[in-house]
């Protein structure tokens, strides 16, 4: 167990009220975490399958999103309609979607609906229907939102990034799919996914709120106890980023460039991820104070939003950094988040700015645990993350630990960050090919 702060109120009730994380194993062996709170009638449930879009299959990009958009659109006894009827006549929240990693579920009732919300989730991931006017319904509008996204620029640079970067790979999939691969996908296919990926060994479970654990492990073998025991999943590879250093345009008329620059970082159960992730936000992790804003903005106009972050997924760990900016200025504004990019990486930060970076992450932690959702969606992370139960206790501290020698040595294994592979989307002046 672990002691932690949940605010569902207040700022000042995060400090008053303490809680316990338990980790629950049920009589048929389906593990949780537990933080049992009776401050509300509530109950917030987040889970995952482990999985998620790389196990489309390179003809079926797509697939695990299309999937998961039907899960609460027809299960069990109910149609799409008598389903959602039932979610809102008992004022449960249910969502699924998928990423690239992973399927999640998101559940949220009042305590006194627990019954009908539990029973919606089981048939839901064990007894999905798929019919055929809920898959068309779903396909119709999916591949509505791709054809918008077509014409979005961030959509385009972001889907050009991957498809660059992970040649070959499932990474370079998008998870949407294409207009293309979308009328391909059956019932067939998306039945034989859910059967193949919707299992418990692949499942991750949090929960937050009214329920203790007692409770929580029969409803965890009710909900969840139907499922395939082991997950049927294709193994996916480690990668690292290609074309690095290279500049991709992609014309479009629009008055500005939007800019995605990405290169490779560290993945998180790296010892070495907390030190780069402070370094992140010195960098362009902070909206108002970092490096990449008072450049960028500040000091030139360039852009009203500049920023970097760091992305961690299963296989790979990425650094990246973005902009939109107009396209007469496209140009210099490239120039100028690389040259930070390699300045911070030479020179690494001064004290003051890690000083008032360790401050404000450190402050600023318990905003992501003001809710219950908040917190189970937190609980869950940390479990995909593999960083322990006790991680919330320990995050502070690590952060705090940070010095400028932790910040030189992860300047030196990202020392490919100071190359980019770097996508804009617009007419930019200042570029080869632009």
């Amino acid at each position: 167990m672990v002691t932690m702060a949940l605010s569902l109120l207040s700022a000042d009730a995060a400090h008053s009220q303490s809680n316990r994380i338990t980790e629950v194993t049920s009589p048929g062996g389906i593990k949780a975490w537990l933080v049992h709170d009776t401050t509300l009638p509530l109950i917030a449930v987040e889970f995952a399958f482990i999985g998620g879009a790389s196990q489309d299959g390179k003809d079926l990009p797509g697939l695990a999103n299309l999937t998961a958009s039907l899960l609460d659109e027809g299960a069990g006894t109910l149609d799409a309609e008598a389903f959602q009827r039932a979610l809102a006549d008992h004022a449960v929240e249910l969502h699924f979607d998928a990423g690239r990693d992973d399927v999640r579920g998101s559940l949220r009732t009042l305590s006194d609906n627990r019954d009908k919300a539990f029973e919606l989730l089981r048939v839901a991931v064990s007894e999905p229907r798929f019919d055929t006017e809920a898959v068309e319904r779903i396909r119709a509008a999916q591949m509505a939102m791709l054809r918008r996204r077509s014409t979005e620029p961030n959509s385009i640079a972001n889907e050009r990034w991957f498809a660059l970067a992970f040649p070959g790979h499932p990474y370079g999939r998008p998870v949407d799919g294409t207009l293309e691969s979308m009328p391909r996908i059956s019932r067939d296919d998306i039945a034989g996914f859910a059967k193949r990926s919707l299992a418990r060994s692949n499942l991750r479970v949090a929960v937050v709120g009214d329920i203790d654990a007692a409770e929580l492990g029969k409803r965890l073998d009710a909900t969840f106890g139907a499922l395939p025991a082991t997950a049927t999943l294709t193994p996916v590879a480690n990668v690292t980023p290609q074309k690095i250093g290279t500049v991709d345009v992609i014309p479009l008329d629009v008055p500005q460039s939007v800019v995605v620059m990405g290169t490779g970082g560290l993945e998180r159960r790296d010892p070495d991820f907390i030190p780069a992730f402070v370094l992140n936000h010195i960098l362009g992790g902070s909206a108002f104070s970092s490096r990449l804003f008072k450049e960028v903005r500040e000091a030139r106009g360039l852009a009203y939003s500049v920023y970097s972050y760091q992305v961690a997924l299963s296989h790979t760990g990425l650094w990246f950094a973005g902009t939109a900016t107009k396209n007469e200025r496209a140009g210099e504004s490239i120039s100028i988040i690389t040259d930070e990019f390699r300045k911070i990486l030479k020179d690494g930060p001064s004290q003051t700015e890690l000083d008032e970076a360790k401050s404000y992450l450190t402050g600023s932690y318990a905003l992501r645990f003001d809710t219950s959702s908040k917190v189970a969606g937190q609980l869950l992370q940390i479990q995909l993350d593999e960083l322990g139960i006790d991680y919330i206790d320990k995050r502070n501290a690590l952060i705090t630990a940070v010095t400028l020698d932790d910040l030189k040595r992860v300047a030196g294994r990202l020392a490919t960050a100071r190359d980019a592979l770097t996508v804009v989307v617009g007419k930019p002046q200042g570029l080869s090919g632009g």
